[in-house]
């Protein structure tokens, strides 16, 4: 089953956010060390991707072309009124609910990565799905502890982590077809890296040091592809 490993992934994201729902009641500083921890882990992960690159210049072009498609269409605007959309539906009023910011920053977290891209062509190729297993016990712990601090939100990323990695499953004969090995590896490697400089700056943008839009930058993981075509050609 080609979508195995998707589908499992999903569940575990659910099973953590519902584990964490249950100590969203712990006192505001160990919240805030928690999140710390999570701000530290997150930025070493994105600096592990980072350094992975063999082309700074596909990186660097990917996100300086990824940003001004990201600002142009205003991406961020977008996933925040979808996230504002599914507070209003399912959060109460006086409550003071953090969905939105949820939704975005698990979404971000969970469907960025080498292990996304590289699990779900495993599944579609191979029918291996070891590598989604393995993200996937991953993702559930890291789902439970964002749940403690950012609310139920989180669980609403599974809805793009599904269709991010069961695209790329279902398509994946598609793409192996069409891209030479050599090129498909180049790819996921400049993707992985530009997307380990995404998940820094959401390393960051949790310690409140700073307020990066990532989400404007995600295009850059769909230009490193055409950069890297047109460097082939020449």
């Amino acid at each position: 089953m080609v979508l195995f490993g998707t589908i499992v992934n999903g569940i575990c994201i659910i099973a953590g956010t519902v584990l964490g729902l249950f100590f969203t009641k712990i006192p505001e500083r160990y919240k805030e060390t928690i999140m710390n921890g999570i701000g530290l882990s997150v930025i070493l992960i994105g600096l592990q991707m980072g350094f992975q690159t063999e082309n700074i210049v596909i990186v660097l072009l990917s996100l300086l072309s990824g940003a001004i498609i990201g600002e142009g269409t205003h991406l961020e605007d977008k996933l925040e009124r979808i996230g504002k959309w599914i507070e209003s539906k399912f959060s109460r009023p006086e409550s003071q609910s953090t969905v939105a910011q949820g939704f975005i920053t698990a979404s971000l977290i969970f469907v960025i990565g080498a292990l996304s891209v590289i699990g779900a062509l495993d599944s579609g190729l191979r029918g291996d799905h070891e590598v989604l297993i393995t993200k996937s016990i991953i993702d559930g712990f890291v789902a439970l502890v964002l749940t403690t601090t950012l609310g139920f939100g989180v669980i609403f990323s599974v809805i793009p982590v599904v269709l991010y990695q069961g695209g790329i499953a279902l398509s994946a004969n598609f793409i192996t077809n069409w891209v030479p090995d050599a090129m498909l590896d180049t790819f996921i490697t400049e993707m992985t890296a530009a997307g380990g400089l995404m998940i820094v700056a959401i390393g960051l943008n949790l310690l409140k040091l700073t307020n990066i839009r990532v989400a404007n930058l995600l295009p850059a993981l769909l230009t490193v592809g055409i950069i890297l075509y047109i460097m082939e050609l020449f």
